[in-house]
C-alpha cells in the first residue's frame, strides 16, 4: 500500500437498521468495516439500500439503531474528511468548470491565493485543464463527472463516496473513468465506497465487493478481489478478473431470485 493510501479513513458500520417514518425496513442488521485504502464496491438490486447506506455514512441520513464511525467518530463530524460523488454531475450551469471545480473550497475559506492553485491541480489530475474557462453545456457527459469528481477532489478527503457515477456513460467512457479513479486514489490516498450495478466494474476498482440483498436490505455476501493495483486495461482481460466477475455475477443472481 501507498503511503497514500495508509494516511486514508477507516470505517465501521455495526448493525445498522434504517427505516423510513412508518415505512419498510430499508436497512437491517448491516455490519462491515474497511481499513484504510480499502476499495469497497457496493452492489446489489434496485431498492436494497446501497444509497441510502451511502448517504448514511456521509452524515446526510441519520442512524437511528446501530452505529457507523469513520476513524473513530460519527459521520458529519468532521465533513473536511470526506467527499460524495452523486450519480448526476450537479455542476452549477452558471459557473465556469474551474468556478464549480473552486465552489467547495471558497465554501470552506479556503483563501483565493491558494484556490487557484488546487483548481489547476485537480483539473490537470482529470485531464481537463484545457476545459477551464468552458461551461458544463459545453462539455461531453463523461468530462461532466470528471469535473465533478474534480470538484470532490479539491477537498483532499481521506473518505470519498460515489452513488453510481458512471452508469450513464457508454462502456468505453466509463472504463477509461474507472482507469483515472484508481490513478487519483494512488495519487491522493483515500478510502473509498462506490455504489454501481455493474459488475465487473465493481471487480475492477474493488479490492472487497459487497453483494446485498433487498425487501429489506442486507449483507449477503462479500467477495475480496485479490487483483493487484494497478489495474490497467490488460486486467480486463486476465483469466482471474473473468473469474471473480463470474463469482460476483452468481452470488448476485442468487440474491435476486430469492428476492423474487
Amino acid at each position: 500500500m501507498s503511503e497514500a493510501l495508509a494516511n486514508a479513513c477507516s470505517v465501521t458500520a455495526t448493525n445498522v437498521t434504517k427505516r423510513f417514518g412508518d415505512g419498510p425496513l430499508v436497512l437491517d442488521d448491516v455490519s462491515f468495516s474497511a481499513k484504510s485504502g480499502d476499495f469497497v464496491a457496493i452492489i446489489g438490486p434496485s431498492g436494497c439500500g446501497k444509497s441510502t447506506l451511502l448517504r448514511m455514512l456521509a452524515g446526510l441520513v441519520t442512524t437511528p439503531d446501530g452505529s457507523i464511525r469513520i476513524d473513530g467518530q460519527p459521520p458529519g463530524k468532521d465533513s473536511a474528511e470526506l467527499a460524495y460523488v452523486f450519480q448526476e454531475p450537479t455542476l452549477l450551469a452558471w459557473l465556469k468548470v474551474a468556478g464549480n471545480v473552486e465552489l467547495p473550497l471558497k465554501l470552506r475559506g479556503v483563501p483565493e491565493s491558494g484556490r487557484t492553485a488546487i483548481v489547476e491541480r485537480c483539473l490537470k489530475q482529470v485531464r481537463l485543464e484545457d476545459r477551464a474557462e468552458a461551461y458544463p453545456r459545453q462539455l461531453s457527459g463523461g468530462q461532466q463527472m470528471r469535473v465533478s469528481i474534480a470538484r470532490a477532489l479539491a477537498l483532499e478527503p481521506r473518505l470519498l463516496l460515489l452513488d453510481e457515477p458512471f452508469g450513464a456513460l457508454d462502456e468505453m467512457t466509463r472504463n477509461h473513468l474507472n482507469e483515472e479513479l484508481l490513478d487519483l486514489r494512488e495519487q491522493q490516498g483515500w478510502t473509498a465506497f462506490f455504489v454501481t450495478h455493474s459488475v465487473a466494474e465493481a471487480v475492477f476498482l474493488a479490492n472487497r465487493v459487497v453483494v446485498m440483498s433487498a425487501n429489506p436490505g442486507r449483507i449477503a455476501h462479500e467477495v475480496t478481489i485479490d487483483l493487484p493495483y494497478p489495474r490497467t486495461p490488460d486486467t480486463r482481460e486476465d483469466p482471474e478478473f473473468q473469474r471473480h466477475v463470474g463469482e460476483v455475477a452468481h452470488l448476485l443472481r442468487s440474491v435476486e431470485e430469492v428476492g423474487s
